[in-house]
């Protein structure tokens, strides 16, 4: 992407295209205004139109005078709108026609073709916002749910991007002291650097809580990936229809009835859940149920929490050992299914068999499956959400954060290996590295690649 000029006028249809009630075209630049006086007749009003009102009138043709629509027309003067530039939003029909010929009517009146995200880049070039907030027009826009648009919404407000400010300017402070101390030893004399190494801890400390937030903050953005798995006829299907509350997958008391993946989406506590139900894991009888238990190690293997099924009517059997067994360490619960019937397992094996915590449920009755999503929010989601403080939800930043960590770390090590005289040169090339990343999440040193990147994924019109 070349950098968006701010000499050019830009324009596109901001909204999806489709059969609707409105439709937007927005332009924005300097001849904005003029293009929108060139197709724009106002009902009343004459040609006074003030800024940041909306005027009723026609859009025309200028070539042929031909009506094209009715709509609503916004002139926003800038600096007080979302570009700091002129902007003009052209509120009309939604249908594909209508909005494409008064796109085409602006571009053949000056504007050029706006690129995908060029609109925020606008704003972030302007500082109109930073870097995490342009992100997170994207994540609003995106989100699915309740929790995710929570946080995306506190994004956009700058909450991340002052936080990161507030650490990088700490960083700064620092490294300002280093470099005094280099350029001037006789006014300030040794650096203590004890002193100095237990207010850099402070700043990792603060930085290594905010990057713990990405896990919880990726599920958000993502959705948590839950895997139903189990042997053949455990219930695994029953589960999955009883947490939908619907009939999604075929149950029978066929072993082996789930061949391939069967998911779907729920929402638990503002948050997306995608469950996957899987083949059964056994020895496969032919090449297609081989294929579905591949899938289903795959997916296991993928997995932010495993809900492993057994049969409490039937007693632990060897290949239910070995399967829990290999979950390990895993995120997960044990599943004992069917307490509805009488119960044959023997709880203290199925305790020696694996260290994951266990419950008790009836897929066919529904008995405990209002506990069970309950307990899958409190296993995978530890912060509350309506309390105050950031989470990280981009890969980018999470990156970002731990490289500064990195270099903080090094810092650290060098104030520690070389005292009561550490290379305060070296201490000093680690803290502008460190700055330079943090720097990177707000915009205040990123790149034309990370901008095309980051911007690349916007939809035109934004």
């Amino acid at each position: 992407m070349t950098p968006s000029d701010p000499a050019d006028t830009i324009a596109a249809i901001s909204t999806p295209l489709g059969e609707a009630g409105i439709g937007v075209v927005r332009v924005s630049g300097p001849d904005a205004e003029k293009i929108a006086r060139a197709l724009f007749r106002p009902r009343r009003g004459g040609s006074q139109l003030r800024s940041h009102h909306l005027y009723l009138g026609r859009i025309i043709d200028p070539s042929s005078q031909e009506i094209v629509d009715e709509v609503l027309l916004t002139i926003m003067r800038g600096p007080r709108t979302y570009t700091r530039e002129d902007v003009v939003e052209i509120q009309c029909h939604s249908g594909v026609g209508v909005l494409r010929r008064i796109l085409e009517l602006t571009l053949a009146q000056g504007a050029r073709l706006a690129r995908p995200g060029e609109f925020t880049l606008r704003a972030f070039l302007s500082g109109r916002v930073d870097l995490t907030q342009a992100e997170a027009v994207l994540e609003v826009i995106q989100a699915r749910t309740e929790a995710g648009l929570r946080v995306a919404a506190a994004h956009l407000q700058g909450g991340l991007g002052a936080s990161v400010q507030e650490i990088r300017e700490g960083l700064l402070d620092l490294l300002a002291r280093v470099e005094a101390a280099l350029d001037f030893p006789e006014e300030i004399g040794e650096m203590p650097a004890a002193a100095f190494a237990a207010d850099l801890a402070k700043s990792m400390k603060i930085l290594d809580s905010l990057a713990a937030t990405y896990q919880e903050g990726r599920l958000l953005k993502e959705g948590l990936l839950v895997v139903i798995a189990g042997r053949p006829n455990v219930g695994k299907s029953s589960l999955l229809n009883a947490l939908l509350a619907r009939d999604r997958a075929i149950v029978t008391e066929i072993p082996g009835t789930t061949r391939d993946l069967v998911e779907e989406v729920i929402t638990l506590a503002g948050t997306m859940v995608r469950l996957s139900d899987t083949a059964g894991l056994r020895a496969a009888q032919d090449r297609v149920e081989e294929l579905g238990i591949e899938r289903t190690r795959e997916r296991l293997a993928q997995a932010d929490l495993v809900l492993y099924l057994v049969d409490g009517s039937q007693p632990l059997d060897p290949e239910t050992r070995r399967d829990l067994g290999e979950l390990g360490e895993r995120p997960g619960l044990v599943m004992v299914n069917k307490i509805d019937l009488p119960q044959e397992l023997d709880l203290a094996a199925l305790q020696e068999a694996t260290t994951l915590p266990a419950a008790r449920i009836s897929a066919l009755t529904g008995a405990g499956i209002e506990d069970l999503k309950q307990r899958i929010v409190d296993l995978t989601l530890k912060h509350d959400l309506s309390a105050a403080g950031e989470i990280v939800t981009q890969a980018r930043h999470y990156q970002h954060l731990k490289d500064c960590l990195r270099y903080l770390a090094q810092a650290r090590e060098l104030l520690a290996s070389r005292e009561p005289a550490p290379a305060w040169e070296l201490v000093a090339l680690e803290l502008q590295e460190a700055v330079r990343e943090l720097g990177e999440i707000t915009g205040q040193e990123v790149g034309e690649e990370v901008l095309d990147r980051i911007f690349g994924e916007f939809c035109l019109g934004k």
